[in-house]
């Protein structure tokens, strides 16, 4: 297996202009490969799942948490807040890394803090991290650490590392929109101890077609809607080169000549949106109607109503991204209330206790 997802990362991310110059037919690990030929590993039929619906959503969670008598620690969503603040205002990009962590923690095992694991509970290290979505993309860790920290040194062992996942993706959108977006999060979230990288195949990627996104959504339980509301945080945050540059013939030519100029090397980034990089908005969906979007998985998004009803109005999209965020936080969730056995409140956020 390892030698696989090293000839999946490989493929994915040091070769992709050969990729996109060759113009493969085949795109394969749930949208995150374009490659010339066919491989059957890499491009089997991925059955239809229920990856999280075992348990109600959310079942366990409540506001407020951490003020109850048996997991009092009143101090820990400031303490989050006040790390994520500082991390953000210093460099937007962060917020974006931990909105990104906190989406594909929860699409992979649900919302247990999987994707900071780099080792487990059976001694794995072919983890999340390592898996092709996010290996050598995933940002925001440094702040999960000094966050979780500083809760250990207030209140050991009450506050889950997923708890400080969400808690932090919530924060990094009230940042980044200026305060417009404000995220009921519940808490009372467990860590899970396994971490697999295979798994991130769940995760929707940049050559994803509509009906895969959709699917993908789907498969954990949101909606159309919410797909289109939740691809909205791509008007943050940066893409590698290799992911996009199969399009610039279909992108807004000024735009495409622009990242042309950018992309000297297959893995350099750049910004999704070029008009508000470090603001958590509604222009995305200008970007997806004017074609300056990055991603085939953005593109394919501009037939659907929706896009043109969150272009033009800041409130509707902000209330209803609130609302999908909150959503996503309850996503195959393990608390003291569904009974999970291997779970736990981890002391370090990479690794079981």
């Amino acid at each position: 297996m390892s030698k696989l997802l090293a000839l999946v990362t490989l493929l994915a991310f040091l070769a992709g202009h050969v990729a996109a110059q060759q113009q493969g037919p085949y795109v394969c690990f749930n949208g995150w490969l374009r490659l010339p030929t066919l491989n059957p590993q890499l491009c089997r039929s991925r059955p239809r799942i229920q990856p999280r619906r075992f348990n109600p959503p959310g079942e366990g969670l409540s506001y407020g948490y951490y003020t109850n008598n048996n997991t009092y620690c009143p101090s820990a969503e400031r303490i989050i807040k006040d790390a994520v603040t500082k991390a953000v205002t210093a460099y937007p990009g962060i917020g974006a890394g931990l909105i990104r962590l906190f989406f594909h923690d929860c699409f992979v095992r649900g919302c247990d803090a999987s994707v900071l694991l780099t080792t487990t509970a059976t001694g794995n290290s072919d983890v999340e991290r390592e898996g092709p979505p996010n290996k050598d993309s995933l940002r925001g860790f440094e702040v999960i650490d000094e966050a979780k920290a500083a809760i250990e040194a207030a209140c050991p062992g009450v506050v889950s590392c997923a708890d400080v996942v969400a808690y932090a993706a919530r924060d990094a959108s009230s940042v980044l929109s200026n305060g417009r977006i404000n995220i009921r999060m519940a808490g009372g979230r467990l860590d899970g101890r396994e971490s697999f990288a295979n798994e991130t195949d769940q995760l929707p990627g940049p050559f994803s077609n509509l009906t895969q996104l959709e699917k993908s959504f789907d498969d954990q339980g949101l909606s159309s809607d919410e797909m289109v509301t939740l691809s909205g945080a791509h008007t943050i945050g940066r893409g590698r080169c290799n992911l996009f540059s199969d399009r610039f013939g279909d992108m807004d030519p000024t735009l495409a000549a622009k990242l042309r100029a950018q992309c000297t090397d297959s893995k350099n980034f750049v910004n999704q949106d070029d008009v508000t990089p470090n603001a958590l908005d509604k222009q995305y969906y200008r970007n997806v109607l004017d074609k300056k979007v990055l991603f085939n998985s953005d593109a394919v998004l501009s037939s659907v109503a929706q896009v043109t009803e969150n272009a033009n109005s800041a409130t509707i999209w902000e209330r209803k991204f609130e609302q999908a965020m909150e959503k996503m936080g309850k996503i195959g969730v393990k608390t003291r209330a569904t009974g999970e056995r291997d779970v736990e409140i981890r002391r370090v956020c990479s690794r079981v206790n």
